[in-house]
């Protein structure tokens, strides 16, 4: 079955609902949303772990437009983001333009139309599938396969891709993992009907997720084995409830609120003379971290386990006030030897020794390299966007792509960050892909894509900065890919990433005018 719409947003995070409410505040009406889950808010809904918490405070991890006066706490936990994105859905009227369990397979685009024909499959159905083959979230489907669920197609002009760069699970490649006889998942995948008292558990990673469900764990399992590859910094987290005073103040002077907004986001913003400017500002933090780590730990042997030996601030910083306390408890084992193989229900280290357990969690956290997996999006020629990316995933301004017309990405390559809210990038990216679909109907163009040579230049311009960085100084992180290529960080101040999204540099793209002929059109450069 073949439908159609003007623009195809994927994804229903704060990237896809961000996107959807400002198209319909310009009088674009004629789109969908596609969603492979079976409610809304992308990440928000796909991690439910014990614990689960935003590490940026409430008020600026939400939207400009939409700022709630009604958080709980400083940060919030996974259920009430989740909700606050239903809220944003429900009250911006985006329901009617989604499609809940539509999972997409692929997206390719014609050359001939103009256009893009979007694959999609029943979730559901696809994941039954996936799991009687083996297959992991990110695998590339057999298309020769008859066995293969049913797809659908949607024809779009435009695809906005909300789909994110924590979005598709890693897991570690251990030998023998298949033969594991207990219960295993990956922490989003939780299995929250697991009892886990009493249980002799695994937890296998120590990233930011991990840090959160440890503490949840530990309290119930009889024995708790954490392997530990690497240590990550810790900073206390400056948590707390707000107060209902406050909350109201924030529902009757809503000023008020936006002027809390405004100094967190200042506070924060002055993290990047560390991160980019001078890294050795970033030893009063590892000061702090190390303080930290003396208070809430009273094993000296533990103590040296988790203190990392890489700058502060390479890796990503956390934030926790209960995971060291977990882990110095009596029925908590933080093991650093790494792991040879798996026996059965038997964890071996690479020491030889061997320790029995139940059940393994995987808190190794995101393909954040490969944001989009192979055989899903198909630009000019065919050629998959993973080819065009050997060197590691680039963009120009983080959201187009040479060879792709009429695709923007939200939360694309060199747009995260490592001290503040991706909100603020993600609506400076909304605004950037919303002028440009304003300057399409305008100017009446059937496709805009990006210059090689203004993409060429702008990274290089990116990586120019990325070289004096901490993120650059040697750990090993998932910012930086197998070639030392850093392609997840904005290099600088938010608001200047905002400042160069502004409007659409029509100047920088192929603007190839509605009215040209199909079989002998002359790209024409937009000045």
């Amino acid at each position: 079955m073949t439908h159609s719409a003007q623009i195809a947003i994927i994804g229903t995070g704060f990237s896809g609902l961000g996107m959807a409410i400002k198209l319909k505040e310009a009088g674009f009406h004629d789109f969908v949303i596609l969603e492979q889950s079976d409610d809304v808010g992308g990440t928000w809904h796909e991690n439910h772990y014990p614990g689960c918490a935003c590490d940026v405070q409430s008020a600026l991890y939400s939207f400009s437009f939409e700022q709630n006066p009604n958080w709980s706490r400083m940060f919030a936990t996974q259920p009430e983001i989740q909700a606050y994105l239903r809220h944003c859905a429900e009250k911006y009227g985006l329901m009617k333009h989604v499609r809940l369990n539509t999972n997409v397979t692929g997206a390719r685009w014609d050359d001939k139309t103009s256009g893009w024909t979007i694959e999609t499959c029943d979730s559901p159905t696809l994941w039954a599938y996936m799991e009687k083959k083996g297959l992991k979230p990110g695998d590339e489907l057999d298309r020769k396969d008859k066995s293969l669920p049913k797809f659908n197609e949607l024809k779009a002009d435009i695809v906005i891709s909300g789909m994110g760069g924590l979005s598709t699970p890693a897991y570690p490649h251990i030998k023998g993992i298949e033969t594991f006889t207990g219960t295993s998942f990956h922490s989003q995948d939780w299995d929250h009907d697991y009892d886990f008292r009493g249980k002799r558990v695994a937890v296998i990673g120590t990233g930011a997720s991990a840090i959160q469900f440890v503490p949840e764990i530990a309290k119930d399992a009889g024995q708790l084995d954490l392997y530990q590859r690497t240590p990550p910094w810790i900073m206390p987290k400056p948590d707390r409830e707000i107060r209902p005073l406050e909350k109201a103040m924030f529902r009757k002077f809503p000023q008020t609120l936006n002027a809390f907004r405004q100094s967190i986001y200042w506070m924060l913003e002055a993290r990047v003379l560390g991160f980019v400017g001078n890294p050795r500002i970033l030893k009063v933090g590892e000061l702090q971290a190390r303080r930290h780590i003396r208070s809430q730990i009273k094993d000296k042997e533990l103590r040296k386990k988790v203190t990392p030996d890489f700058h502060f601030g390479c890796k990503r910083v956390l934030i926790s006030n209960n995971y060291y306390p977990a882990l110095d408890q009596d029925n908590v084992d933080v093991l650093t030897d790494g792991i040879r193989e798996v026996k059965g229900n038997v964890i071996v280290d690479n020491l030889g020794n061997e320790r029995e357990v139940d059940c393994i969690v995987y808190g190794t956290g995101f393909k954040a390299q490969d944001p989009i997996p192979r055989g899903m999006v198909f630009g000019r020629g065919g050629q998959d966007l993973l080819d065009a990316w050997k060197e590691g995933a680039e963009a120009y301004k983080g959201t187009t792509v040479a060879g792709f017309p009429n695709f923007f990405m939200l939360m694309g390559p060199n747009t995260g960050l490592g001290h503040s809210s991706m909100v603020y990038m993600i609506e400076s990216q909304v605004q950037y892909a919303l002028d440009a679909i304003k300057k399409m109907l305008h100017r009446q163009w059937k496709s805009v894509e990006v210059k090689e040579g203004a993409i060429s230049k702008y990274n290089a311009s990116i990586h120019a900065k990325l070289g004096d960085s901490v993120w650059q100084t040697g750990c090993k992180s998932w910012y930086v890919n197998e070639n030392g290529k850093n392609t997840t960080l904005w290099p600088g101040f938010t608001w200047q990433f905002r400042q160069q999204t502004k409007r659409f540099d029509a100047e920088q793209y192929i603007c190839e005018p509605a009215t040209a002929q199909v079989d002998n059109a002359e790209a024409v450069l937009a000045g």
